[in-house]
């Protein structure tokens, strides 16, 4: 097996595991091909044949509606089989380990396994041991990746602002428990942008997260000034023990994105949020639902950089 997992003895895309360690060259093939199926979406057919007679499993061991409609969209606008496995109501239940639930998938002519799990590394796991022809796209593990999440991120970025090397990006909130922010700023880092900022509570940040190529601010107002891009993150109440926080209305108080507070970015910044998004906790609705807002484009993106994970690592693109 190649150094990276991720990619084949040629060094192409095989698995979507992590954007860490994935080469420029093929984040920026991604987000070409993701522009050229960005068409289909207003097209009235919108389907490729590009995935015909392919299986899509999606395996979503932890609960998520926009994240696997998305996938399951993106599957079918392929021409792809899509089976949707409601684990939490299968064999998971009844004792069956995780690799015997793949095999079992994989002995039904499975071709592209969608992933999400609660413990970082499971995609790895399934990956280290599925089927030549069989490929795994990671849809969220643990703290550890969202690549798709963090691919599509860059694409919103390069659709408003084209070029990352003039760019300072803020990325605000629960820092430490978001496998967004992780995969965003490899992806950042990878395509040269000038600065990229996280903000947030000592609490939710995590130590030595300047390692990843940050740079940490504790107060938002500092955070924001001159910034060209905002993606703001929830607070993931679900993964954090003990309390981190004094209440949500604090939080708000310190780091919800404000119009005031947006004002400090530059005058044409763009304000992301992967969602879902809690009005009144991080970010106030006149600034969800205002001109700076690019959070529903970030959804309708999603479709198209899904279709071109898909499409590349299948080997139809």
């Amino acid at each position: 097996m190649p150094a990276n997992p991720q990619l084949d003895a040629q060094g192409r895309l095989r698995h979507l595991l992590s954007i860490e360690g994935l080469p420029r060259e093929t984040i920026e093939r991604i987000l070409a091909t993701a522009e050229s199926f960005a068409g289909v979406t207003e097209r009235d057919i919108k389907k490729v044949p590009l995935l015909r007679g392919k299986s899509v499993f999606n395996l979503f061991f932890e609960p998520s509606t926009r994240t696997r409609t998305t996938f399951e969209i993106a599957a079918k606008r392929l021409s792809a089989d899509v089976i949707n496995l409601n684990i939490a109501l299968s064999s998971q239940t009844k004792g069956e380990s995780l690799l015997d639930t793949v095999a079992n998938l994989s002995a039904m002519q499975a071709d592209i396994f969608v992933v999400r799990h609660a413990s970082s590394g499971a995609p790895y796991l399934i990956a280290r041991h599925v089927k030549p022809h069989e490929h795994v796209i990671n849809a969220g593990d643990g703290r550890h990746a969202h690549p798709t999440q963090g691919l599509l991120d860059l694409y919103t970025i390069r659709h408003y602002k084209k070029d990352f090397a003039s760019l300072t990006v803020a990325i605000v909130g629960d820092i430490a428990h978001s496998r967004v922010a992780r995969s965003l700023i490899h992806g950042l880092n990878t395509l040269g942008a000038r600065e990229v900022r996280v903000i947030g509570p000592q609490t939710l940040i995590p130590t030595g997260v300047e390692a990843l190529g940050v740079r940490v601010f504790h107060d938002l107002r500092a955070g924001l000034r001159e910034a060209d891009v905002i993606v703001m993150l929830r607070l993931q109440n679900e993964r954090m023990s003990g309390a981190l926080l004094p209440s949500a209305q604090e939080y708000f108080m310190s780091y919800g994105l404000t119009p005031e507070r947006l004002a400090l970015a530059k005058p044409d910044a763009i304000v992301m949020h992967p969602g879902p998004m809690n009005r009144g906790v991080e970010i106030d609705s006149a600034v969800a639902d205002g001109p700076h807002s690019v959070i529903l484009p970030q959804v309708t993106f999603g479709i198209a950089v899904r279709m071109a994970v898909m499409s590349i690592v299948a080997g139809g693109a």
